[in-house]
């Protein structure tokens, strides 16, 4: 019975162990077939009994799920820490700088530093005294570094030379202590002189001078724009107002040499005499030639006088100048005017009639031209309220008379070029 019991032991015993070895066998020789049993059924394709996909698609989508597994709250404090360092860096960096306007309420830089230039013959001394020595004499037009500034006189560097000079009849290069306002001096490339809208020969389109040079102060290449050093403190102002209702002064031309504004005589003047269209927009009563383009020395040859337009700022940004900050508009649209820049005519006329250029009340009394636009007005308001005189033949024209009042009895000419720059970093 024993021997019988133990039989059947090794019977199932053995049946067992085959049954396991066919198990193996079956798993090893139809592994792909009872796979796919197991897998999703959106990976298993009924006409062609094939995987559409594999595991590992499921592996990087999981991967994936990992990958922002960061719970939204933690997510987004981080961020907001991100952020708020940067706004932190930001306002850092901002309180680096000095801001000059803020404390002299006068100039965007600091005069010292700055190009400047004679306006008339110039005595240079050892002082800031007129009994002081004198060292020797700077012709008109020398231009000149300013170290600094002692009531109505600067230490200046001229060739090499130290010494003071009277800067009421000095001009300071505009951009170095203004960089906010956009300058563009087309006659400096491409001149836009026309007449009755008709083009100047020998004038439009082409360049008359050459003021365009690298800045050292600037950091970058900027037209050289001189004006007498009073009349800079004023145009500062208006671009103050301008900047403050989002605006911006765009200027065109401060000094011009005489031998230049005598060019566009003669050539405005042979025009003419051929065209009765640019003849009747340059002389028709109460208008004359003189009015649009002096034939003798002008304004701009002083010192004291500006052509300048109006524009939108788009965009802007700080820039630096040693340890001052300055603000920069790098982008921006030109207002619509009356006309186009230097339209040589009547159709560019800012009053119904003409006034004295130097009375600084006049023009108060007398109706703007019906040409003139809101934004033409608007320019007006901000020069004028800076202490400026507009001209009531061109739109774009305003002067210094106090500056006039300064030098005029000097005799200023105008006859010589300003093509280099001697501005240093602002210190």
């Amino acid at each position: 019975m024993k021997r019988k019991k133990k039989g059947i032991y090794i019977f199932i015993i053995t049946l067992i162990f085959v049954i396991f070895l066919g198990v193996i066998a079956a798993v090893l020789l139809f592994r792909g077939s009872l796979g796919n049993i197991f897998q999703p059924e959106s990976l298993w394709d009924e006409d062609t009994e094939q995987s559409t996909g594999d595991i590992p698609e499921i592996e990087d989508t999981e991967s994936e799920t990992v990958d922002t597994a960061l719970p939204e709250s933690e997510s987004t404090a981080s961020e907001s820490e991100t952020q708020a360092s940067t706004e932190a860096e930001t306002e850092t960096e901002t309180l680096q700088y000095v801001n000059y306007l803020e404390e002299s309420g006068v100039l965007e830089l600091p005069v010292s530093g700055a190009s400047g230039y004679a306006a008339i013959k110039l005595n240079l001394r050892e002082k800031p005294d007129t009994n002081s020595a004198l060292i020797k004499e700077l012709a008109p037009g020398t231009g000149f570094t300013i170290l600094s500034e002692e009531g109505d006189w600067w230490n200046v560097e001229a060739d090499g030379t130290t010494g003071w000079v009277y800067h009421k009849y000095c001009m300071i290069n505009l951009p170095d202590v203004v960089p906010s306002i956009v300058y563009d001096d087309t006659n400096s490339y491409a001149s836009i002189f026309r007449s009755s809208g008709k083009d100047i020969p020998e004038i439009t389109g082409q360049q008359l001078y050459n003021v365009y040079t690298y800045n050292e102060r600037l950091g970058y290449d900027e037209y050289i724009m001189p004006v007498l050093y009073g009349m800079a403190k004023k145009i500062c102002a208006a671009q103050q107002k301008a900047l403050s209702e989002g605006n911006t002064l765009v200027i065109y031309e401060t000094y011009r040499p005489y031998e230049v504004q005598k060019q566009v005589v003669t050539q405005l003047t042979a025009l003419t005499k051929t065209d009765e269209q640019v003849n009747a927009g340059i002389n028709t009563e109460p208008w004359s030639m003189e009015w649009f383009i002096n034939t003798n020395v002008s304004n701009h040859q002083k010192g004291y006088a500006m052509d300048v337009s109006l524009a939108k700022v788009d965009a802007r940004e700080v820039k630096m100048s040693g340890i001052y900050g300055y603000e920069d508009v790098t982008e921006y649209t030109l207002h619509t005017m009356p006309t186009a820049m230097h339209e040589l005519s009547n159709a560019a006329v800012s009053m119904s009639q003409p006034v004295s250029s130097k009375d600084a009340e006049a023009w108060k009394s007398v109706e703007p031209a019906e040409t003139m636009n809101t934004e033409a007005l608007l320019l007006r308001q901000y020069c004028t309220d800076a202490g400026l005189t507009p001209l009531a033949s061109e739109w774009w024209h305003f002067n210094d008379l106090d500056c006039a009042g300064d030098i005029d009895g000097q005799n200023p000419a105008g006859q010589f070029y300003i093509e280099s720059c001697y501005s240093r970093v602002a210190q």
